[in-house]
């Protein structure tokens, strides 16, 4: 007599969808920033815990470090492709620099039709002091081993073939930027519209669009829910926060960080954020 298979029928099975979100300036320092060290973890348990019909990777970045931008894309392409498991990327508010690289690890990019997208470029910026320390009478003494070893001293006169060397890095790292975009979106991007895509000009999702920067116009409850049915179950993970950092703050620790949350809303405020 051939056994019975046991049926258990309120136990239904359900369609999960793992989802990381991300936001922040991209670097090693600061209040919230995205680095990959952090990210590491809580992308492997994304990809790994619960056996995932996909992974959604929120974005809401205006950019950072073009080496930390490309870890973490290449972390979760790497997880991606390990784990058979594809990727969509949903932009929130904006993907600008390296929150776009970023958002290119997505099989499938997504966003509102006001998100700001695009900034594909390079960027180095600093003040010069030489002025106000004559003012104040402040005598700069600087003694290297290496000539180019004082590049582009703010309180000193600015070398014409220290600007040339910097935008020789920058043309590197902008081609690198480039080769990335071009690999992830490959015949998607709409190259006869006359518009240069990777000036470091950026556009409205609406727009992106239509530059094919993006695939649809979307947000991620619905989007998940088109692709995966009504009852698909959307689990969250996130970097976890630390406590003790907040114990052990010094006022130095704490000038550190005022100085970092005005740099970060300078940098947010350049998309109207």
């Amino acid at each position: 007599m051939p056994a019975m298979k046991l049926r258990l029928p309120f136990l239904k099975k359900t369609t999960s969808v793992n989802v990381v979100r991300l936001h922040g300036l991209i670097g090693t320092g600061g209040r919230s920033a995205l680095n990959d060290a952090t990210l590491a973890p809580v992308l492997e348990r994304a990809f790994s815990k619960g056996k995932p019909a996909a992974v959604a990777i929120c974005v809401n970045s205006p950019g950072g470090s073009p080496v930390q931008s490309s870890l973490i894309g290449s972390r979760i392409r790497r997880l991606s492709e390990e784990k058979e498991i594809p990727v969509f990327a949903f932009v929130e508010d904006v993907a600008a620099s390296g929150g776009y690289l970023i958002a290119c690890a997505g099989d499938e990019i997504y966003a509102n039709q006001s998100s700001i997208i695009g900034s594909i470029g390079v960027i180095f910026s600093s003040f010069g002091f030489k002025d106000l320390i004559k003012k104040i009478g402040v005598e700069r003494r600087v003694y290297t081993a290496g000539k180019n070893k004082s590049t582009l001293d703010p309180f000193m006169e600015e070398k014409p073939e220290d600007i040339e060397r910097l935008k020789k890095i920058q043309l590197e790292i902008h081609q690198d930027f480039i080769e990335v975009v071009e690999e992830s979106r490959k015949n998607k991007l709409n190259k006869n519209l006359g518009i240069e895509l990777f000036s470091g000009e950026f556009w409205s999702g609406k727009k992106a669009k239509e530059l094919g920067l993006v695939d649809e116009i979307g947000n991620i409850n619905q989007v998940l829910k088109e692709k995966f049915g009504k009852e698909v179950v959307i689990k969250k993970f996130e970097k976890p926060k630390s406590w003790i950092s907040k114990k052990l703050s010094s006022s130095e620790e704490n000038a550190e960080k005022i100085a970092s949350i005005l740099e970060e809303r300078s940098i947010w405020q350049r998309y109207g954020l």
